[in-house]
């Protein structure tokens, strides 16, 4: 439990919590030191003051701003500023254990006996989270006492057996000579003659040794919470909007009257609960945590066998060849050492960063698992909100990647004594390993249409050089794997596969001593149909496009011809072309076409395309300029022009409206085709893509 001992030191004083009070920001202080903190405030520059002299608007302005929010912030007790301008100027000093504080009040005159009354108008600012606090009327009264954690530091401190101490003295606390079972105070010889004098009212206490104290103390009921508005009535409910324990006066009369209010006992269980629950995980990284650093230290017993081993074998090397290799020799071993000591130093700052991140989390864990024992549900819920947002913190923190090994174990470096006597002034250190298999970054891997990007990277802890990798996909129907690239490059797109198809894809590495294994494989989709609009860099010059490339013309009366961006050699694929404008009876052709068409004349003049020209009454089928299958029906402004490339059957159909123009107009196509058009000035068509089969199509396709 000594890790928890961090949970129950005050941030100012660095001693344990004497009469802790819980500040509205979920912090604790003792209550001596939160008076020894407190600011005043001028009563001159009081908001109270500038607003009956009616002074103009000044630096303390925001002051009034303020505290008229702390008040209206259902009980939040706190703003959002950082200071006063009415604060010291002098430097803040460190507590004890490290926390920024300001500077203590001045101590208030020998003759008095009791702690004076807080300023009328004083702030705090918490040494931990350096909120601001302004007091109201109340004082420090106004703060809960946390009698929670009372309780859990004196089961502490019995679980220590150690010396009870003075409550009074101020700097360092002496051993407690007695304890005054009407006070509940533990007084030194020095502080029960200034503090607590035998004489008067306090004549009649009873003073006990400090061991028979903390018995009777620890035997003593404990003393219920009371509400901090109404100092009379016990907490009895809970309100969940300001997230504290109220009184029943809270909600007749207080600030609580329409709030949202529970059950305290049903709160008590539901926050314990909830407080279990975040431990449960908190309590599996604490466990993976030691599991990690066993990891480590292993891996320290490790490079330390490894580097005896590697020493070993290169010395032996060394000693093997002539006197000029043993001045080489310690130039060596020098480097081995450093990269010894290098992996040893980076292993030993994380055991040493893990093993106090793990004290911390154990130490937290074992103050919420003590908090949890206690059976005060009002004391329990004033800090419970506040331990579940740290015990998630916490856990949040171990998964950020500290429980990766910042070092490997291998000395990723080998001795070459094949060169020749002359050379010896160049030995050095060359890696002889082959390069870890690539991984294939899922995420950055997709399809589109008939392209796949692929992207991949070496292992994190990889630290042999890489020359190149190679990446290999496979014919899209289970067949055998082809090198589609090889470079550099980590992230590469193969464009021109099938569309509707699987592919299975992989990658290696390689460099001068060899090739990696392949990479885990990958499977890809592509398009079940095609998307695609007219290309521009292909197209010839009179050709003008728009509506993203969907739409084209030209400014010439010849027949000019454009291609689409897309290419096809496998599958079913379907578009359509509608006619926007059809002005002095032009023949426009549609069709198919290699990529190196001719691009100045009507499609189907050459053996390059496979073509349907039509005018406002017929069309011809058109290849290498021979005209067949004429058939009744022309096209018209409106019109809609299909065409219908089955690579399976490897044929070509047209439609016009829907209606199919004659028989299968082209068969035995085998190759790659791209869509295309031919026409001239006198008319505009809109490319349609990603269309299904047509009707009559799919019909006859399902007929036996």
């Amino acid at each position: 439990m000594e890790e928890m001992e961090e949970e129950l030191k005050c941030p100012v004083c660095g001693s344990f919590y004497r009469e802790p009070i819980i500040l509205p920001c979920s912090h604790n202080l003792c209550q001596a030191c939160a008076r020894n903190i407190l600011v005043q405030t001028p009563e001159s520059e009081s908001p109270q003051s500038r607003r009956a002299s009616g002074s103009a608007v000044s630096d303390y302005d925001y002051l009034d701003l303020d505290k008229m929010s702390l008040y209206s912030e259902a009980d939040s007790g706190y703003g959002s500023y950082g200071g006063f301008a009415s604060a010291p100027t002098t430097p803040c000093q460190k507590s004890p254990n490290g926390v920024r504080v300001f500077p203590p009040a001045a101590p208030p005159p020998p003759a008095a006996l009791a702690p004076p009354p807080p300023p009328r108008n004083a702030c705090l600012t918490c040494p931990q989270c350096h909120r601001s606090l302004v007091l109201d009327e109340r004082g420090l009264r106004g703060f809960p006492r946390n009698r929670l954690l009372e309780g859990v530091i004196d089961r502490y401190q019995q679980g220590r057996a150690a010396a009870l101490r003075c409550q009074l003295c101020e700097k360092a606390p002496k051993e407690a000579a007695v304890m005054c079972e009407q006070c509940d105070v533990f007084y030194c010889d020095p502080c029960r003659l200034r503090c607590h004098p035998p004489r008067g009212p306090l004549a009649k206490h009873r003073l006990v040794p400090p061991a028979q104290g903390r018995v009777s103390r620890r035997l003593s009921p404990r003393k219920i919470s009371t509400c901090t508005d109404h100092e009379l009535e016990n907490h009895s409910m809970y309100c969940v909007q300001c997230k504290s324990p109220v009184c029943y006066q809270c909600l007749e009369e207080g600030k609580h009257s329409s709030h949202e209010v529970k059950a305290l006992g049903a709160m008590w269980k539901l926050h314990k609960s909830q407080l279990s629950q975040a431990l449960n995980g908190l309590s599996d990284r604490a466990k993976e945590a030691k599991e990690f650093l066993v990891q480590l230290r292993n891996m320290v017993q490790q490079i330390q066998e490894n580097s005896v081993e590697f020493e070993a074998c290169l010395v032996a090397q060394c000693d093997a060849l002539i006197d000029a290799l043993n001045r080489r020799k310690a130039q060596l071993l020098s480097r081995v050492n450093k990269e010894h000591e290098h992996k040893l130093k980076v292993v030993r700052d994380q055991i040493s960063h893990c093993t106090v991140k793990l004290r911390q989390t154990t130490g937290l864990m074992e103050y919420c698992l003590e908090v949890i024992k206690e059976n005060d549900p009002s004391g329990f819920l004033q800090i419970s909100d506040a331990l579940i947002r740290r015990v998630h913190l916490t856990e949040d923190q171990w998964g950020k990647g500290t429980l990766t090994p910042r070092m490997t174990t291998d000395f990723d470096l080998n001795l070459d004594n094949a060169p020749l006597l002359q050379s010896i002034h160049q030995l050095d250190f060359v890696q002889m390993k082959v390069p870890a298999p690539p991984i294939l970054q899922l995420e950055e891997c997709c399809t589109h249409n008939n392209s796949a990007t692929l992207s991949w990277k070496q292992p994190p802890l990889s630290t042999v050089q890489v020359e190149g990798y190679i990446l290999e996909l496979d014919d899209g129907n289970g067949g055998q794997f082809r090198e589609v690239y090889v470079g550099k490059e980590t992230m590469c797109t193969v464009d021109g596969l099938h569309f509707n198809s699987t592919y299975s894809a992989r990658v290696k590495a390689f460099n001068k001593t060899g090739v990696s294994p392949y990479s885990k494989t990958l499977v890809l989709q592509t398009s079940e149909v095609a998307w695609f609009s007219f290309d521009p860099a292909s197209a010839h010059a009179d050709i003008i496009f728009s509506n993203d490339n969907l739409t084209v013309t030209c400014n010439s009366y010849d027949d000019r011809v454009v291609l689409g961006k897309t290419g096809f050699s496998k599958g079913l694929h379907y578009w359509e072309l509608s006619i926007d404008r059809y002005d002095n009876h032009p023949d426009p052709a549609f069709g198919v076409a290699r990529v190196d068409v001719l691009k100045d004349a009507m499609l189907g003049k050459d053996d390059k395309a496979w073509a349907m020209y039509v005018d406002n009454n017929r069309s011809w089928f058109m290849h290498n300029n021979s005209h067949t299958n004429r058939t009744e029906g022309g096209i018209t402004k409106g019109a809609t022009v299909g065409v219908l490339l089955d690579l399976t059957r490897r044929t070509l159909t047209f439609s016009i409206n829907e209606d199919q123009q004659g028989p299968v107009a082209f068969e035995n196509l085998e190759g790659l085709f791209f869509p295309a058009v031919s026409l001239n000035r006198n008319v505009q068509v809109t490319l349609h893509t990603g269309l299904p089969v047509p009707e009559f199509y799919a019909s006859r396709s399902a007929m036996p």
